[in-house]
């Protein structure tokens, strides 16, 4: 009788292969099997041995039909005895549909096992110099996805994200102009720093800065693509200072593109 395989969930972080963790690099050396979503980057994918199998499952933005294919998919590639490597950008368990992932596979008995990857909620910041929280600043940070934010989802409290120090939207190209709203209706002004950072740590990084009252117009007329993240509060201000130390450092990228607004 064939023994069960097993799936690892592992965080391919940012996209940087330089960015995975030790862990990360050594369960994608070993997999007999990769399967993985439209924001892995090729330096990533060359770290699996050349006889791994690569299964490429992205979803493109607002599409979740694939979901189930991917549920199926990795319970048949474990149960022919396969270590599977599911490879999902930032980090599996937010915003990335890997607590549904393991879920199912405890269902059908399938051993696995999650890896830890680097989000993009705090990695996007970083890779512009926007420090999420700052002693003279910032506290406490909302993270929240802004795939529902057009919509009529009543699970994000508004009010609540507005009293937050710093606001961290993923996912939320198309909503920037209704999450301004939102959250200058719950209290918020229109003055209040904002950035939208596409691509952090890959090749065309581009911010867009601005306020609640002008990022939506601005990102629509930079043509910003997804990946991206928005960041809201005062430490977007604080960049600026981040942003002169960071010129003098030599390893700078320089392919980096800033737009202010």
């Amino acid at each position: 009788m064939m023994r069960t395989g097993k799936v690892i969930l592992v965080g391919a972080g940012p996209g940087d292969p330089d960015l995975l963790t030790v862990r990360a690099v050594r369960c994608i050396g070993s997999g007999d099997v990769i399967v993985y979503d439209r924001l892995i980057q090729q330096g990533v994918l060359a770290l699996a041995r050349p006889s791994a199998e690569r299964v490429y499952m992205g979803k493109p933005p607002g599409c979740a039909s694939l979901q189930d294919s991917i549920h199926r998919l990795l319970v048949e590639k474990a149960r022919e005895g396969k270590t599977v490597i599911r490879l999902k950008g930032g980090d599996p368990f937010l915003f990335g549909r890997g607590g549904e992932e393991v879920e199912y596979l405890a269902e059908h008995g399938i051993p696995f096992e999650v890896v830890p990857g680097v989000s993009a909620c705090l990695s996007a910041p970083l890779s512009a110099n926007i420090a999420v929280t700052h002693r003279n600043a910032s506290s406490a940070v909302a993270i929240v996805t802004g795939h529902n934010a057009d919509g009529n989802d009543d699970r994000v409290d508004w009010h609540a994200v507005a009293r937050f120090d710093t606001a961290i939207f993923l996912m939320g190209v198309h909503s920037v102009e209704d999450i301004a709203r939102h959250l200058v209706d719950a209290g918020r002004s229109p003055a209040t720093p904002a950035a939208m950072i596409q691509k952090a740590y890959w090749h065309g990084e581009y911010v867009v800065v601005g306020t609640l009252g002008t990022i939506g117009e601005a990102v629509r007329r930079k043509g910003v693509e997804p990946p991206a993240t928005l960041v809201v509060g005062e430490v977007v201000r604080l960049r600026e200072k981040l942003q002169q130390l960071a010129a003098s450092c030599p390893d700078l990228d320089a392919e980096r593109k800033e737009v202010l607004v």
